[in-house]
């Protein structure tokens, strides 16, 4: 299920407080600071330290959580 179009509206990146764009509906990305948030069970992890560990990662280089949801 996608996250809302006016939840995401109000969604801001934590650190740099800059809009996020949906990602394969499955990551948040901030459009100032590249910081990468996951979408796990519905619920946006807006943690810096988890934004942090996928800054410098492409998005094409992103885990499919997608993938991994339905396998549980």
């Amino acid at each position: 299920m996608p996250i809302k179009k006016e939840l995401l509206a109000i969604l801001a990146c934590p650190q740099c407080k800059s809009s996020v764009e949906l990602y394969k509906n499955t990551w948040l990305i901030c459009s100032n600071c590249s910081r990468k948030y996951p979408i796990k069970n519905n619920i946006p992890v807006l943690l810096i330290e988890v934004g942090d560990q996928f800054k410098e990662v492409s998005q094409e280089q992103l885990p499919d959580l997608e993938a991994n949801e339905s396998s549980r």
